[in-house]
C-alpha cells in the first residue's frame, strides 16, 4: 500500500510539471511564430512625417522617395519602402463589411516573401503572393471563410474616402447659388464689375479700391462651401481680374480690351449659373467617384483571432488609389538586418531625420498584442503552479502515512540512539527522490509530448474536440518552443515544493518520543 501511495504521489507530481512544462511552451511558440509573421509584412521600423502630406504652392506633395533614401542610409536598415494602410469597404454579392489593407511593394522581396509565407496552402493550394502591379489581392482566411472566396473570385472594394466626396457634394446641392447665398457680397462685386470701369485709349481702368473690395468679397465667397462648379468659376473671375496692371502706388488698375472681356465673360458666366444643372452635373460626377474597384484573390493567407493583421495585401499602386494617396504615402517602412534591434535604430532615426519625423517600431505598433500574451503566460504559470503545489501537498499527505506506518522502526532507530537529524534525512531524502523523479520525467514527458503534438491535435480532432483550431491560432499544428532554462526552473520548483512537503512529516517522525513508539505497537 505505501509503495502504491508513493507512485500516485509520483503520478501527481509528473503530471503537474508535464502540464505546465507543455502549456508554457505553447505559449512562446505562439508569441514566436505570431511574431515571425508579423515581421514578415510589418515595418521594423515605420518614420511618419506630416510634410509628405502637405502639398507646396503648386498643390504638390514633396517626393516620398526623398525620405525613403534618406532612411536607407541609416546603419542596420536593409531596405526603404512606402507605407500605405487604410480601410474599405469589401463587396461581395450583397455583402458588405468594412475591412482593412495594406499595400505591398512588389519590388520588395522581403515583404512579398513575408506574405508568401503566411499563405494557407493547404486548403487554398493554388494561393499566391504575386500580385505584380496588377489589381491582385491577397485576403485572409477569416474574410475567405465570412464571404465564401475562393482563388481567382472577383470583389470590389469601395474607397471609405468616396463617401466624405459624396456626403460633401449632396451638402453643396442643398444651398442657394452663390449670388442669393452671399447676396451682399455679390452686390459688392457686381457693383464693381458693372459701373466702375473707365475707357482709356485702347483699354480699360478701375479704381483701385474698388477693384480690391470687389476681389476681397470674391475670395471670401471662394473660400466657402460652394458647389464645385461654381468654385471653378469664382476662380476663373479672381484670375481674369488678376489680370490688370498698375502703377506703383497708383490709383487705377488698367486692363486691355481683352482682359476686360476676359472679367466680363467670367463674371456674365456666374452671373447665369443654374441649380438644377449643375447640380445634375455634381450628380454625373459622383457616378465615377464611387465607382469600385475590381480585384482578382491571387492567394488566401492563415489568419489568426490572437492578433490583428490585415484583412487585405495589395499592391502599392492599388492602395495608393483606395487611401487617396495619389502618388504620396503614409509614411516609410523600414526593413532591418536584424528586427530586434529596432529600438536602437529608432534611436538612430530620430537622431538623423529629425525631431519632425515621427518614429516607432514594431514593438510600439503591437504593444498591446504582446502586453496581453505576456500577462496570459503569467497567469497560466500562475494557476498551472498551483498544481505543482497541490501535487506536494498530496506527498506531505503520503509522507505523513509512512511516519505513522513506520513509528515501530523510528522507534527503534531512537531506541538505538539515532539522532532526529538522522530520522529527518530519511523522509527528506525520500521526498527530494519523489520530487526529482516527477520533475526530471515530467519535463521529459513533457518535451515528448510537444514533440508528438501533432499526433495528440489529430487525436483530439478524432474524438470531436479540438481546442487548439486552426481558425483561432491561424495554424494548423499548434506551434511550440521548448526552452530549456524554463523547463528547468520549473524542474526545480517541483523539486524544492516535494523536498519542503516532505520536511514538514520528517519533522514530527524525529519528535516522536521512542517509548511510546514502542508501547504502541
Amino acid at each position: 500500500m505505501l509503495s502504491s501511495f508513493t507512485l500516485i504521489s509520483l503520478v501527481g507530481v509528473l503530471l503537474g510539471v508535464l502540464v505546465l512544462v507543455v502549456v508554457m511552451a505553447v505559449f512562446a511558440g505562439l508569441e514566436r511564430n505570431v511574431k515571425e509573421r508579423l515581421l514578415g509584412f510589418t515595418p521594423h521600423v515605420l518614420v511618419k512625417s506630416p510634410m509628405l502630406a502637405l502639398p507646396d504652392d503648386e498643390g504638390n506633395a514633396p517626393p516620398w522617395q526623398d525620405l525613403a533614401e534618406e532612411s536607407a542610409a541609416i546603419p542596420g536598415v536593409a531596405a526603404a519602402t512606402a507605407f500605405v494602410a487604410d480601410n474599405v469597404i469589401l463587396d461581395v454579392g450583397s455583402w458588405q463589411r468594412p475591412v482593412s489593407f495594406r499595400g505591398i511593394d512588389t519590388s520588395d522581396a522581403a515583404q512579398v516573401k513575408g506574405v508568401a509565407d503566411m499563405l494557407d496552402r493547404k486548403n487554398f493550394p493554388e494561393s499566391s503572393a504575386d500580385l505584380g502591379l496588377d489589381d491582385r489581392v491577397v485576403v485572409s482566411s477569416i474574410v475567405a471563410e465570412q464571404f465564401q472566396l475562393r482563388v481567382g473570385d472577383t470583389i470590389r472594394l469601395y474607397s471609405t474616402r468616396n463617401f466624405e466626396g459624396v456626403m460633401n457634394a449632396y451638402k453643396a446641392t442643398e444651398k442657394p447659388v452663390v449670388r442669393e447665398a452671399f447676396r451682399d457680397d455679390w452686390v459688392t462685386v457686381s457693383e464693381v464689375l458693372l459701373n466702375k470701369w473707365e475707357k482709356d485709349g485702347e483699354g480699360f481702368t478701375i479704381p483701385a479700391a474698388e477693384l480690391g473690395g470687389g476681389y476681397d468679397a470674391l475670395s471670401m465667397i471662394y473660400g466657402e462651401e460652394i458647389r464645385e462648379p461654381e468654385r471653378v468659376l469664382v476662380e476663373n473671375l479672381l484670375r481674369a481680374m488678376e489680370a490688370g496692371k498698375r502703377e506703383e502706388g497708383g490709383p487705377v488698375f488698367t486692363f486691355s480690351a481683352e482682359d476686360r472681356k476676359a472679367v466680363g465673360d467670367a463674371f456674365e458666366a456666374l452671373e447665369e449659373t443654374d441649380a438644377e444643372k449643375m447640380d445634375g452635373e455634381i450628380l454625373k460626377s459622383l457616378k465615377s467617384l464611387v465607382l469600385p474597384k475590381e480585384a482578382v484573390v491571387a492567394g488566401v493567407y492563415s489568419a489568426s483571432q490572437m492578433a490583428v493583421t490585415p484583412d487585405l495585401f495589395m499592391p502599392l499602386p492599388l492602395a495608393q488609389d483606395l487611401a487617396g494617396l495619389g502618388n504620396q504615402v503614409q509614411g516609410i517602412a523600414l526593413r532591418l538586418d536584424d528586427p530586434y534591434e529596432a529600438e536602437e535604430v529608432a534611436a538612430q532615426a530620430r537622431e538623423i531625420l529629425g525631431p519632425e519625423r515621427y518614429v516607432e517600431t514594431w514593438g510600439d505598433q503591437y504593444v498591446a498584442f504582446f502586453s496581453l500574451i505576456s500577462q496570459q503566460r503569467v497567469m497560466m504559470y500562475f494557476a498551472l503552479s498551483f498544481i505543482v503545489l497541490v501535487s506536494a501537498f498530496s506527498m506531505m499527505a503520503v509522507m505523513f502515512t509512512v511516519t505513522i506506518q513506520k513509528r515501530r522502526e523510528i522507534g527503534v532507530m531512537k531506541a538505538l540512539g539515532a539522532a532526529p537529524g538522522q530520522i529527518v534525512r530519511v523522509f527528506l531524502y525520500q521526498g527530494m527522490l519523489l520530487g526529482l523523479l516527477g520533475a526530471a520525467l515530467g519535463v521529459g514527458l513533457g518535451r515528448i509530448v510537444i514533440h508528438f503534438r501533432g499526433l495528440v491535435q489529430e487525436g483530439m480532432r478524432a474524438i470531436g474536440f479540438d481546442p487548439f483550431s486552426a481558425s483561432l491560432t491561424g495554424f494548423g499544428v499548434l506551434p511550440a518552443h521548448n526552452d530549456p532554462v524554463e523547463q528547468a526552473v520549473i524542474g526545480f520548483m517541483a523539486f524544492v515544493l516535494c523536498s519542503l512537503a516532505a520536511l514538514v512529516p520528517a519533522f514530527f517522525a524525529a519528535r516522536s518520543d521512542a517509548a511510546k513508539s514502542l508501547r504502541n505497537l
